[in-house]
């Protein structure tokens, strides 16, 4: 994958993202937003939950523990398996079945609303039998570790990376952000992200959370 901006000048944005994560759905869809209004291409990588939190289990609530260990590999292994088996170009509208259906449908994430993404997006739907299986477990990680050793393992999805005036990749977690800003508000929120991002030192921005995610 090459960091520095393409010919055509449009600059490329990776994006890591887990489809169980609310918060990263509300981040994927201001990315789409500043697509229409800066001159940028969302290139989309997964990332998984599960796999972050493998290691940490004992230490999380009973109820995430749960979600990690029930619910968050089935999803992003069948984007994985998708990815692998159809091409990169199918991840991004993969991604937009599946969080439509887990979070603005508020079906979650079933073998049910799994399958109907699929169709959504006439991939196969043998597809979804992924969901049970370690076959694309390695690229799957691999994916995983491109994505969190940008920004480093205390953060989680989204992570976003891309080319900085020297060449090297600017990566950072986020934001975080509810309802999905849109026209030249999308605009200025990636203005000024990009803005701090790039200040050598810089870490960490935050305020308390007063509400959960406001889908469309």
């Amino acid at each position: 994958m090459s960091e520095n901006t393409p010919a055509n000048g449009t600059t490329p944005v990776d994006f890591w993202f887990d489809p169980l994560c609310p918060w990263a759905w509300m981040t994927s869809r201001w990315m789409l937003e500043v697509e229409k209004v800066r001159d940028v291409e969302v290139r989309w990588h997964v990332m998984s939950l599960a796999v972050l939190n493998e290691d940490r289990l004992d230490e999380l609530p009973e109820e995430y523990r749960d979600m990690m260990e029930n619910q968050a590999w089935g999803p992003v292994r069948v984007v994985i398996a998708a990815q692998q088996l159809h091409g990169d170009d199918v991840v991004g509208p993969l991604y937009t079945a599946l969080g439509t259906r887990f979070h603005n449908n508020g079906e979650g994430p079933t073998r049910e609303a799994v399958a109907a993404a699929l169709k959504d997006v006439d991939l196969p739907a043998e597809l979804a039998e992924y969901a049970d299986s370690d076959r694309y477990d390695t690229e799957l990680r691999a994916s995983h570790r491109e994505g969190i050793e940008k920004v480093g393992q205390d953060v989680g999805t989204p992570v976003i990376a891309v080319p900085g005036a020297d060449g090297e990749q600017i990566a950072f977690f986020g934001p975080v952000v509810t309802p999905a800003p849109k026209g030249e508000e999308a605009a200025k929120l990636w203005d000024g992200t990009l803005l701090v991002a790039s200040v050598p030192g810089f870490y960490e921005i935050k305020r308390t959370r007063t509400q959960g995610p406001l889908f469309d």
